[in-house]
């Protein structure tokens, strides 16, 4: 199993007030699944996309990632499961402004300690699964909206991570641009990639092989798409 989580909850103290934003959720998700997490603001799905991708630690409850228990570990074991497994898609992209689209997807391998040599090749060969091989030279401001988003996706992969963990991916392209990401992550995900997609967007939910669906902190509704 990737993913177990049993009873987890999160709760955030602000003064004298503590908020449940998660309220004893239990998730299974296999490796090469296709998993879109979708709710209302509010509901918790960035709560749980923060644990999931080991940005935060449960209150209570029990994670494991690849095997490995999660919850109680410190900031630096964190980052280095961050680094090792999960590769991250976000709706603004985070991309440096002032770097190459190479020196973009090559920033993880930088963290990791790998030789300069490797890093490069690898990045590379990521740009080039994206097509974006004849842009490996230009900065975000010189790429389209789903130029950037490929960039990011290149870099999400580059570590070979067990996990690519999408917030709302398509958020800041357009229609179009959109539907290219969406069609990668297809293409990634039949070739053996698991992937956890976080939106509000049911349409795009519904291209995921599974829809977890999220209110008031607690999972409500867990199902396999259609074929």
């Amino acid at each position: 199993m990737m993913i177990e989580m049993r009873a987890i909850r999160k709760v955030y103290s602000t003064g004298r007030v503590e908020v449940e934003a998660l309220k004893g959720v239990d998730l299974d998700i296999e490796r090469n699944d296709y998993v879109a997490i979708v709710g209302p603001s509010g509901s918790g799905k960035s709560t749980l996309m923060n644990l999931l991708g080991c940005l935060d630690t449960p209150t209570s409850g029990v994670y494991r990632l690849s095997g490995e228990t999660v919850f109680g570990l410190d900031r630096n074991r964190l980052a280095e499961i961050r680094n090792r497994h999960v590769g991250f898609v976000f709706q603004n992209f985070n991309l440096l402004p002032y770097a190459s689209a190479l020196e973009n997807v090559e920033l993880p391998l930088l963290f990791g300690g790998v030789p300069t040599k490797e890093r490069r090749a690898r990045a590379i060969a990521m740009l080039e699964k994206v097509d974006l091989a004849d842009r490996m030279d230009h900065r975000p401001t010189e790429l389209s909206g789903g130029q950037m988003q490929r960039v990011a996706i290149a870099r999400a992969l580059v570590n070979r991570p067990a996990i690519v963990l999408a917030d709302e991916p398509t958020g800041n392209l357009d229609s179009a641009s959109g539907h290219g990401i969406v069609g990668l992550f297809r293409e990634l995900h039949d070739a053996g990639q698991t992937i956890v997609m976080i939106t509000h967007d049911m349409a795009l939910a519904k291209l995921a092989s599974r829809i977890v669906q999220i209110h008031d902190g607690q999972i409500v509704e867990d199902a396999r798409a259609a074929a």
